[in-house]
């Protein structure tokens, strides 16, 4: 018989959510937090374990709500070099504790369910976190836009992404009004990477016209107004469908940040995702000697300084409303399926057309914007943890410290006597990626445990990862909570044509 009264205490503690700071003991039992205490007043209780947090910071499992792991090649050669089983394993020893990747639709598969399936063969007992799935839409046939409902009510999958570029993805405008219209009908959120691809392929075709292939001229294809104007756009199709919400993710743009922002001040239902890319990374960085930049290459492509302080703003003032990943891995160090497939004897620094979209960031995402001290605590929670959960139906499951209600997700950090002085290499990382874009970068603080629904799944000083690839679970999601999203949808009526 059982005789403990809690499985897990975390006493001294300095407890952070989205809302407040303040020291308490944390008391844990089935997976649960079931009590939170004066501090110090359960340091004796009686529990299978004690955690002395020792005056550190105590906050919400973070959740990363744009992972992609272990995905199908849909852009050419590369391939994805982390599984679920790695890509998991980096996010549990970097705090995340819950992740939401891609379930993605091939162009020529008619049915969202089957891509679905598919996506969770791939990670049925490999995670070592818990996990969701949008659904990547590449094809809205009739037959995936009516699979919606049984997304959603029977799949717990109640979020889509769809592209406005790459070739293999891009959706026309009608399609994106198609898919609105339903996702608004089903309420379902809509994700929308938002670039012009078909700007883009032209200046692609200009810059290779004049052997300008380089790495460092993947942002010159991509310039700022791609970004800008594909974010206006979205912003205006969807108050065509009678303001239905979107999320604009990985926004490196000030001039679609403010578009974003002009958007939520008129009081329409957009929302905007950032990354630790754009904070930390500029285009500066793929201009490295030789093909040494395409380690930094993604899309959008990080920009300058001065942008870089923009986004930096428009966290602190909630025009993002999630700090996520875009965990994107692919290794340089590889010619058959990394970034260095596009290197030939007539290209010997590749052809930035044909490099390997996306940079690994799931175990870095926390630790670096947590060092940068540029966010107040409670900021940093709510993009971070609180507001992801929020945003994607699993609040107050996930992303918060509430008693009863709350799993126990718990990320404690080293105190400040204690921290460590960390420079970052990839050798520390726990990714299968073979380098990390924020080399050399320093670090004053990291997850000293990372707890996953009561069970110690990451010890930094005690064995490191300590989780298995089967703990993680499936997660069923409801729809958006964050600022009443579809009540406030409900009520302002049905999509109706004839009144446009």
């Amino acid at each position: 018989m059982d005789t403990f009264t809690y499985d897990l205490v975390v006493t001294n503690g300095i407890c952070v959510t989205a809302v407040d700071v303040a020291s308490y003991d944390i008391a844990i039992k089935d997976e649960k937090i079931v009590l939170l205490a004066p501090s110090g007043s359960l340091a004796t209780a009686n529990a299978k374990r004690i955690i002395d947090a020792e005056g550190g910071y105590v906050t919400p499992g973070g959740v990363d709500c744009h992972v992609h792991l272990q995905e199908p090649a849909m852009f050419g050669k590369g391939t994805s070099s982390d599984t679920y089983e790695t890509g998991t394993r980096s996010a549990i020893a970097g705090g995340c504790t819950t992740i939401i990747g891609f379930a993605p639709q091939q162009r020529s598969e008619p049915s969202l369910l089957r891509a679905l399936a598919e996506t969770h063969e791939r990670a049925r007992d490999n995670s070592y976190c818990d996990y969701g799935f949008h659904l990547l839409m590449g094809n809205p046939s009739e037959q995936a836009l009516a699979e919606l409902v049984s997304l959603r009510d029977e799949e717990g999958v109640t979020s889509l992404k769809i592209y406005m570029t790459y070739a293999a993805l891009q959706l026309r405008d009608d399609q994106i009004l198609s898919v609105l219209l339903k996702a608004r009908r089903e309420h379902i959120l809509t994700m929308i990477h938002a670039e012009n691809g078909d700007i883009l392929n032209w200046l692609t075709d200009q810059l290779e016209a004049r052997d300008l292939v380089a790495p460092k001229y993947h942002s010159h294809s991509r310039p700022p107004v791609l970004e800008a104007e594909a974010t206006n756009r979205a912003i205006a199709l969807s108050s065509l469908i009678a303001n239905t919400p979107i999320l604009l993710v990985h926004v490196s743009d000030p001039g679609a940040t403010l578009r974003i922002r002009q958007a939520q001040t008129n009081g329409q239902p957009i929302y905007a995702e950032t990354c630790p890319q754009y904070l930390f990374l500029t285009r500066d960085d793929l201009d490295k000697p030789g093909f040494e930049g395409a380690k930094c290459v993604c899309s959008p492509p990080p920009r300058d300084k001065e942008s870089q302080e923009v986004i930096w703003t428009g966290l602190r003032n909630g025009t993002f409303a999630v700090l996520s990943s875009d965990h994107c891995p692919f290794n340089y160090d590889d010619a058959e399926s990394g970034k260095k497939t596009c290197i030939t004897h007539e290209h010997p620094v590749g052809q930035f057309r044909h490099i390997p979209n996306g940079i690994p960031g799931i175990e870095t995402r926390l630790p670096l914007v947590f060092s940068s001290r540029r966010l107040p605590l409670t900021k940093f929670v709510e993009v971070s943890s609180t507001n992801p959960a929020k945003l994607y139906g699993l609040y107050p499951r996930k992303g918060s410290l509430i008693a009863g209600v709350s799993d126990a997700d718990i990320v404690i950090w080293y105190p400040e006597s204690k921290r460590p002085n960390i420079v970052l290499t990839n050798e520390m990382l726990h990714h299968a990626t073979d380098y990390t874009p924020y080399e050399g970068r320093e670090i004053c603080n990291w997850p000293r445990y990372t707890i996953l629904r009561g069970r110690v799944v990451w010890d930094r000083d005690n064995g490191g990862v300590l989780g298995d690839k089967t703990f993680g679970e499936f997660l069923r999601r409801g729809t958006s909570s964050l600022n009443q999203l579809w009540e406030t949808v409900d009520e302002q009526g049905e999509f109706d044509v004839a009144n446009l």
